[in-house]
């Protein structure tokens, strides 16, 4: 891999643990999650990144996916579980990261350790000649050692340019694979712990699309859109609120369900824990170089 390469991801890394951290220090007791999302988001443009995608904020069981819509008036509450994800790109160079936090309670302690537990187990061994059922072996073991199951239908991933989820994917379990990580490879191990049975299902739409095959249209607002998706985004996520602020003029909904009707664009479904069990996340990504490098540290 280039050094340059190797630098800008280092540079998106950075940025993402700050904004992170800046996500962490607002989440409070009646603060609006759009609020908090906004001034992230700003956050990341201000110390030169861009985002990869739209903040996750995701809440109890509620594992991913969800993100503030255009006016949205939910508040954190007393009790709440809240999981952060934020991806920061710079060039298409992208860092991943998240982290669970409960607000004003400690009942979830165990629950948030078993997944941040589990992470720190599985960054020890990732590096290129591992297999990913070693590191699905690691994140199974240390999130059963604290009481809890894995999300197993919930994975870790590749990064790539302009790319958000590639190969390889990495298990939250020992699915057995002889896969091995490679050298080059630049991965996000994101385990997911939970008190539920283990999966999650999907929830309902989300504000969340991704430029999946751009097709052309005739309706005007649908044509605005792709072309400044494709232009701003390529293929990373996006939400509406950022479509608002960009593509002006009336029927920014019409456009997205035309869009969606020509199958131009992917909606990620929010997901949630299938048993309504409570969810914690954590995330680091790593350089799997002869020394790997955890970029969002």
């Amino acid at each position: 891999m280039k050094e340059e390469i190797i630098e800008k991801y280092k540079k998106a890394g950075k940025i993402a643990k700050e904004a992170l951290d800046l996500a962490i220090e607002l989440v409070k007791e009646d603060v609006k999650a759009i609020d908090v999302a906004e001034k992230v988001e700003a956050k990341v443009i201000e110390l030169g990144g861009k985002p990869a995608w739209p903040l996750n904020i995701s809440i109890n069981s509620i594992a991913a996916h969800w993100t503030p819509k255009i006016g949205d008036e939910t508040v954190f509450k007393k009790g709440d579980l809240v999981k952060l994800d934020v991806g920061v790109h710079v060039d298409g160079f992208i860092a991943d990261t998240a982290k669970t936090i409960e607000i004003g309670t400690n009942k979830w302690e165990k629950l948030i350790k078993a997944s941040e537990d589990a992470l720190e187990e599985a960054l020890k061994i990732a590096k290129p000649g591992t297999t990913i059922s070693e590191i699905g072996a690691a994140i199974e073991n240390k999130i059963k050692e604290n009481g809890f199951v894995p999300i197993a239908n919930l994975t870790g991933h590749g990064l790539d340019e302009y790319e958000n989820h590639t190969s390889p994917t990495i298990p939250n379990f020992d699915n057995k694979s002889n896969q091995k990580l490679e050298k080059g490879d630049v991965i996000a191990i994101e385990p997911f712990a939970t008190d539920g049975v283990g999966k999650v299902i999907d929830a309902k739409e989300s504000e969340i699309f991704k430029l999946e095959n751009p097709k052309p249209t005739r309706q005007r607002m649908a044509r605005k859109i792709l072309e400044h998706v494709a232009e701003e985004h390529l293929t990373l996520p996006f939400c509406k609120r950022w479509l608002q602020k960009r593509v002006k003029g009336f029927g920014l909904e019409m456009g997205i369900r035309e869009l969606r009707r020509i199958e131009s664009l992917h909606n990620f479904s929010v997901l949630k824990e299938e048993s309504n069990g409570m969810v914690s996340q954590a995330e680091h990504t790593i350089i799997l170089l002869d020394e790997p490098i955890i970029i969002t540290k």
